[in-house]
């Protein structure tokens, strides 16, 4: 019986091509505006989560704020004796001007720091190696650089062993950087590595006013920080019990959390996702109005036909069923096409904005479902109209 009910509904549908087709638009319109758009907001969301996943695992950054600062590379090293940490690495940061012979390039900046920062920060060196202990031992004039000072310098990426000049010094090149381009905390492919000890006697820094923390594992991140703080407190003299803790604490320093930065913005692409899929939801609605519209001119031009099956045994279920039918197979061809569209059109965009456009089971899943539930749901007024219509008034029409 539904088989037959299919074909009728088909034949239906067939017999009228271009009004098919132009309900079939609204529908079209609408899977390809939520598949797209969500694919855009998806897209986003991973693009922003890898580029925080890839400026290191388990990472908290500690500011210190205040100038009298008593915090020293031995503080570190006590830090460093706790379970929940894994490593440590203090940074030392200017803005410079490097050159080779008669070329420069003002955009660099020399990061001095210790080997730990290659692992904390997911730093790879593509050729070459990193900065070692005797480097920092013998505060060595050797440095480690991202690929934009290979290119600019050299105009080659084969750069190892290679002098650099920098504020007047001459530092060896040991080593090169994988590219990684602009991240959320700007650019290491300008980045000029240096041994930590090294950066302190060339800037006069004694204390340490940055520092990396590697949590031994996700789980430890939060008692990672816990330890941080609290050793930081004890020495920066804030009590714990302090009525004004909070903001002697934002005085003295700040510890970033890079688990609690990636969790807010994940639930924020999260809720514009969402909003964008809500905004393209609308115009499947607006498709769903277009097929009652011609479900409802159809009933009108076939009340005849649905007076003479009556007449012959055919049951108010029977036309509800016909229509509702008829109603779901052009909802599932628009959704179909415009599924199809979206996937190449997602493709384009994507090659177009040079990002990931990320179409998951889920949308294509939903779309679909929702374009056959605005079928239903706009198609039951008219089905259920036609299937309400007496055999004899039906055949007396004359439309």
């Amino acid at each position: 019986m539904i088989i037959q009910t299919i074909r009728m509904a088909l034949k239906a549908i067939a017999g009228n091509k271009m009004r098919s087709a132009l309900t079939m638009t609204g529908i079209v319109i609408g899977v390809i505006a939520v598949v797209v758009l969500v694919a855009i907001g998806q897209g986003t969301t991973s693009s922003v989560t890898s580029s925080i996943e890839g400026m290191g695992t388990n990472l908290l950054t500690v500011n210190i704020r205040t100038y009298k600062n008593p915090i020293t590379t031995d503080d570190l090293d006590v830090l460093k004796q706790n379970g929940s940490i894994s490593g440590i690495a203090p940074t030392l940061t200017q803005s410079v001007t490097a050159e080779a012979g008669a070329v420069s390039y003002d955009s660099g900046s020399i990061v001095g720091t210790t080997p730990s920062y290659e692992s904390i920060r997911n730093q790879t060196v593509v050729s070459g190696r990193f900065i070692k202990d005797p480097d920092l031992d013998n505060r060595s004039y050797v440095a480690v650089v991202g690929v934009d000072i290979a290119d600019e310098l050299f105009g080659t990426r084969n750069v190892v062993g290679e002098t650099i000049k920098v504020d007047g010094y001459d530092f060896t090149i040991i080593g090169l950087l994988e590219e990684k381009g602009s991240t959320t905390s700007g650019s290491s492919d300008s980045q000029i590595i240096v041994p930590y000890t090294l950066a302190q006697r060339l800037y006069s820094e004694t204390s340490v006013r940055t520092f990396y923390v590697s949590a031994a594992s996700s789980a430890d991140v939060t008692n990672a920080q816990a330890v941080v703080e609290s050793y930081l407190n004890s020495r920066f003299g804030i009590s714990a019990d302090s009525s004004d803790n909070t903001e002697s604490i934002s005085r003295y320093y700040s510890v970033f959390n890079q688990s609690d930065m990636l969790s807010t913005l994940s639930d924020t692409t999260g809720t514009l996702t969402l909003m964008l899929g809500g905004i393209a939801g609308i115009s499947l609605l607006v498709g769903g109005i277009g097929i009652m519209n011609i479900m409802l001119v159809s009933v009108s031009e076939r009340t005849r036909e649905i007076g003479i099956r009556k007449a012959i045994g055919a049951s108010r279920g029977n036309v509800l069923t016909q229509f509702l039918v008829e109603a779901l197979v052009v909802s599932l061809f628009g959704g179909l096409l415009g599924l199809g569209l979206a996937v190449g059109l997602a493709g384009i965009l994507g090659r177009a904005l040079s990002m990931t456009m990320v179409i998951s089971p889920e949308i294509v899943i939903l779309a679909i479902a929702f374009s056959m539930c605005v079928g239903v749901v706009f198609g039951i007024y008219p089905a259920n109209k036609a299937s309400r219509l007496r055999p004899i008034q039906a055949l007396r029409y004359e439309g």
